[in-house]
């Protein structure tokens, strides 16, 4: 199995600039490149088109590119971020979200869970993305409820592209198949899709290659106003991305580090 680790370099001073490392995935038209930006924002390109996922003005959008279609996963300022889209959003480009984002956001296209459609002559297919553990401050109710909350499997080059949105590997997730790379979340320090949770959807639909994302939520929150001294690293973050490794061995996937944060120093 191959796997790649790679070092972010914090920039000094008031933006939250760090080193984004693209990686390419061969494909019909030419390769796929895609960027993590923060958290769960990442860019994608092929054949001279731009999606940006989650886009998030907390991030360093300052090498990110005018998108052609814009996917928002959710509606919390990490996934629907108006300044962000505004930022990155070419003239007509459509912004596809959830009923419960078109709420905060009424200037984009819904996409319930299950739809698809063609957006700037791409297709996207909209993937639940939701709890089933109930959550502590609500018992007997999820946090992430069934229907606020997509994920989207994006058709480009041939290849099939998973962004899974926040939530646990539901029954639609683990009937994907074909995944080429898929792009999921450790959602720490909560108790859902920990390392060994997290393999074990990866088991179950097998995509080529994978990413983690949104797995340091405590450093996010102190991102988005830095004030003192950066959280220590309670969740061992390397130590969680090595139990994943080593719980897909064998499985034939290749994990790629996807630099989704600047390190803890300033």
């Amino acid at each position: 199995m191959r796997f790649f680790l790679s070092n972010i370099i914090f920039m000094v001073g008031a933006s939250l600039a760090f080193a984004q490392s693209p990686s390419r995935i061969p494909a019909e038209g030419g390769d796929i490149v895609i960027t993590p930006i923060i958290h769960s924002s990442v860019q994608v390109e092929h054949a001279g088109r731009v999606i940006q996922v989650d886009p998030w003005s907390v991030g360093d959008l300052s090498q990110a590119k005018p998108a052609d279609l814009i996917l928002v996963t959710d509606d919390p300022g990490h996934h629907l971020d108006p300044d962000a889209i505004a930022q990155l959003r070419k003239p007509g480009a459509p912004v596809v979200l959830t009923e419960t984002a078109y709420a905060r956001f009424p200037n984009g296209t819904v996409l319930s869970n299950g739809g698809s459609g063609v957006f700037s002559n791409i297709r996207v297919e909209a993937v639940g993305a939701y709890d089933m553990t109930p959550s502590t401050g609500a018992p007997g109710l999820p946090f992430h409820p069934k229907g606020e909350a997509n994920g989207y499997v994006v058709t480009l080059g041939g290849k099939r592209l998973f962004f899974s949105g926040v939530g646990e590997c539901v029954p639609e997730i683990q009937a994907l198949e074909n995944i080429d790379v898929a792009i999921l979340p450790m959602n720490l320090p909560v108790d859902r899709m920990r390392p060994i949770a997290v393999a074990e959807c990866v088991k179950t639909f097998k995509p080529k290659v994978v990413y983690l994302n949104h797995y340091d939520q405590p450093y996010t929150r102190w991102l988005t106003n830095p004030q003192g001294d950066p959280p220590p690293d309670a969740q061992n973050t390397p130590g969680t991305i090595r139990a994943f490794i080593e719980a897909i061995e064998g499985e034939g996937v290749e994990f790629r580090d996807g630099d989704w944060y600047p390190p803890r120093s300033r």
